[in-house]
């Protein structure tokens, strides 16, 4: 016979507990929001630096990827001032920016590459300095130093002293022409950049002037030419031939302002130009920078040994005030030779000026010291004076 099954009543059936599942409330901050994603807001700042890679370049902007909300933009003044120097740059290119305006009326985040290029573009000159390799710049402006160059966006100079003998006295020839150099110094903090022409033109040259400096000692006569002039003094190019073998062999020199000669020399520019021939004496040899020490005036008779005996004490003279100083006034006598009638010589109601022609007396003559000292000449001679 079949069973039939148990039936159970629903009162004995256990009933096990429901755990309610709360509903995930939204995020009601910013802060909590930020939380609870995990992403970090980053806040830019005026000049703050950025590390970012090129997405675009265009004729108007450049487009680079910071990690921010939106793309940085280069553009403008700013693309226009690095424009010159973003030759090799590239999209996918990682590249360093500053941040010129963390956000503007449209809200974008304008970028500056200028500082980032320019650093690169002294990296460049630095090794360039190092391999001695040839760089073509454009002539700018010319001066009496010598040129303003322009290279990869950045200005250099190369003085008259650096041109090879083809271009002294005719440097406005290379004014807006491009010309071959190599570069000499490179010094980023005084922002100094220097080339040389005739690191190239004159090579060869050049590569035995350590031979052409045992050529030459001190009391040496040379002849050269004027090659640079600067306000501390002129640079010469002394030429050390000494037949056929030693056609090319040549020596940069230095003449000081005070070497020029025997009279005061206030502007070098008064008295020479470039391409000028000049007779030096060699008056010191730099081995180190194979450069030479030299003078004009040495090979000049110095008019002061003279002096004591053209000057004799008590000799009357006539003169013109060339300066007044609060000691003193100074005297001209003759070229190159000025005498000192001093403060306490001058009687308190004697008034002069520059230009003044004036009759005096010799005290003295140092001709050690080149002074002379004079005093006023009286109507009458006083008793006793010699």
């Amino acid at each position: 016979m079949e069973k039939k099954p148990t039936k159970v009543k629903p009162s004995k059936l256990k009933k096990t507990p429901v755990t309610p599942v709360k509903k995930a409330s939204a995020p009601q901050t910013m802060d909590a929001l930020l939380k609870k994603t995990g992403y970090a807001l980053r806040g830019l700042k005026r000049g703050q630096k950025v590390q970012g890679v090129v997405t675009d370049i265009n004729k108007r902007m450049v487009l680079i990827d910071i990690g921010s909300k939106t793309e940085g933009i280069v553009t403008d003044k700013e693309l226009e001032l690095s424009r010159e120097m973003m030759s090799g740059l590239k999209v996918g290119d990682k590249i360093e920016a500053y941040i010129q305006n963390p956000e503007n009326e449209r809200g974008q985040i304008l970028l500056s590459l200028k500082q980032t290029l320019l650093n690169k573009r002294w990296e460049y000159f630095d090794e360039l300095i190092k391999s001695g390799e040839v760089v073509r710049v454009k002539g700018l402006e010319v001066n009496k130093g010598g040129i303003i160059v322009k290279v990869a966006g950045v200005r250099g100079f190369v003085p008259a002293s650096q041109f090879g003998r083809v271009y002294l006295g005719r440097l406005e020839e290379l004014q807006n022409k491009s010309f071959e150099v190599k570069v000499i110094e490179v010094n980023r903090n005084n922002n100094r950049l220097i080339f040389s022409e005739k690191a190239v033109s004159e090579q060869a040259a050049l590569a035995h002037q350590a031979e052409a400096l045992k050529k030459v000692k001190p009391g040496d006569s040379l002849s050269g030419v004027v090659s640079g002039i600067m306000p501390f003094g002129i640079f010469v190019r002394a030429d050390i031939s000494n037949g056929p073998k030693t056609k090319d062999m040549f020596l940069e020199g230095l003449v000081h302002i005070s070497e020029i000669s025997w009279e005061k020399v206030d502007n070098p520019a008064n008295h020479y130009k470039v391409g000028d021939q000049v007779k030096v004496k060699v008056i010191g040899v730099d081995v180190k920078s194979t450069r030479l020490h030299l003078s004009v005036k040495q090979l000049l008779t110095d008019p002061w040994l003279e002096l004591v005996k053209k000057y004799p004490e008590g000799k009357k003279v006539k003169g013109e005030i060339t300066r007044l100083a609060g000691f003193g006034a100074f005297v001209n006598l003759s070229s190159g030779v000025d005498g000192l009638i001093h403060i306490s010589k001058i009687p308190s109601d004697k008034e002069f000026k520059v230009g003044d022609a004036i009759e005096c007396f010799v005290e003295k003559v140092d001709a050690e010291h080149r002074r002379i000292s004079l005093s006023l000449a009286l109507i009458k001679k006083p008793v006793g004076y010699k």
